[in-house]
């Protein structure tokens, strides 16, 4: 089965990286940007669904500060 996980900082954690894209993007012409969150998403193909979970707990994402999804492509 193919999966994917969307990892996101959580609410409340500096981001630096959204914050470097919402600056540069007015420079480049995109106004009307915010709250820009830049995050990851982990591609993967596993026999048991039910491993993604402890996967992303213990390797995937740091859940004292970031967020994550698992999205099941069925």
């Amino acid at each position: 089965m193919k999966a994917r996980v969307l990892i996101r900082p959580k609410a409340g954690i500096l981001d630096p990286q959204g914050e470097a894209v919402q600056r540069a993007l007015p420079a480049l012409g995109f106004e009307g940007v915010a709250n820009v969150h830049v995050g990851r998403m982990v591609e993967l193909t596993v026999e048991d669904a039910s491993q993604i979970e402890p996967m992303c707990q213990k390797l995937l994402a740091n859940p004292l500060v970031e967020d994550y999804e698992i999205v099941l492509d069925t």
